[in-house]
């Protein structure tokens, strides 16, 4: 599930990794491959154990079994601070009596770095962060976002191999946080180190990973591309969790090898059912996302296609949104781009809908809590 092929060993390698809390089962298999220079998403809902799976990475909690090598080493026997990694919080924990240069400066004064050469590193890493002008002014005198990139500067100057985020743009506002995720992907590529974030965020593991780890309930979900996540998640928990997407239920039928029919309140689809592990007579969906259907005239060897009702219509600017009911009671959204001068249906109006056959994935039919 790695992005491409690589001829070079791992940087952090967990290998059936366990965790428990007394009785609760925190983590369960976990195995992850990370390579060095990668941004890799840890993504899930509150409480699926991404959190726990880096403060395992880091040091400050221990897997109840399994492996974690990081360049190689068993890092089980070392303690955070032994580690070739650094972490940058959410509440970022910047010295408040300390200026921009001295906090960037403190873990490199803490290992006795002679004070010239501390005071290139910090020069060259504010610069990076595009903080150098602002130097000398104290962090209640900076905005999030800039604060945001102390801490950042402050992490990095340490020269680690991994730096690990947990949720750090959460405080931030909307147009501040889509800023700082370019800032971010700009420092990595600068600085060539290892990225392991941390978020809840769907749209922040989209812009931002390499690659994406989906955890539920403790456990890998999915490990892949973000484009491949997003258009062929492998669960209805990925595709449900990621973006929005219409489920069309029904039962499979078939006895070729991968081609099957689901049988839905509104007919058959044929349908490819890939590396899904799903057969015939199993409950399965057909998930396809909004914005992969339109109003044109299907061709049928290219095609799915369905008549409906629309029964509402929510225009938001770039993009509007139709909420219709096919003629077998199936509720589902088209999403349109919106073009000047472009006719597009009203509420109550007859329409035929169709999708392009490769924008449909098959899917198990199992109950998740998101």
């Amino acid at each position: 599930m790695n992005t491409g092929i690589s001829t070079e060993a791992p940087l952090i390698e967990l290998s059936n990794g366990q965790k428990q809390f007394g009785l609760f089962q925190a983590l369960t298999d976990i195995n992850l491959t990370i390579n060095e220079g990668e941004i890799v998403t840890l993504l899930g809902p509150s409480g699926c154990g991404k959190t726990t799976l880096m403060r395992i990475i880091a040091g400050f909690e221990a897997l109840t079994s399994g492996t974690l090598k990081i360049d190689g080493k068993d890092v089980a026997a070392l303690p955070p601070e032994k580690r070739p990694v650094n972490m940058v919080f959410q509440r970022y924990a910047l010295f408040p009596h300390l200026d921009v240069f001295d906090n960037v400066a403190y873990g490199l004064k803490v290992k006795g770095v002679e004070k010239d050469e501390r005071r290139k590193r910090v020069q060259a890493m504010l610069r990076t962060v595009q903080m150098e002008s602002l130097s000398h002014r104290f962090i209640g005198e900076l905005s999030g976002g800039q604060c945001q990139r102390v801490a950042l500067a402050r992490a990095l100057v340490n020269g680690p191999r991994v730096l690990l985020l947990d949720e750090p743009l959460a405080a931030l506002d909307l147009k501040i946080r889509q800023h700082m995720l370019g800032e971010m992907k700009r420092i990595q590529l600068e600085t060539g180190a290892t990225f392991v974030y941390v978020t809840h965020d769907q749209d922040e593991a989209m812009i931002l990973s390499d690659r994406v780890v989906l955890i539920d309930h403790g456990r890998i979900v999915q490990i892949d591309r973000p484009q491949d996540m997003y258009f062929r998640p492998r669960s209805l928990f990925a595709a449900k969790f990621l973006g929005e997407t219409n489920l069309f239920e029904g039962r499979l039928t078939g006895s070729g090898i991968g081609q099957l029919s689901l049988e839905t309140r509104d007919g058959p689809f044929d349908v490819v059912s890939n590396d899904v592990p799903v057969s015939a007579n199993d409950a399965a969906v057909m998930s396809v996302r909004p914005e992969a259907m339109s109003f044109r005239q299907s061709d049928a060897q290219l095609d799915y296609a369905m008549d409906a009702e629309v029964a509402d219509v929510i225009f938001s600017g770039s993009r509007s949104f139709f909420h219709l009911v096919s003629r077998g009671g199936q509720k589902f959204r088209v999403q349109v781009q919106n073009m000047p001068g472009a006719a597009l249906p009203t509420a109550g109006d007859k329409v035929h809908v169709s999708w392009r056959k490769d924008s449909a994935t098959v899917l198990p039919l199992a109950r998740t809590s998101s």
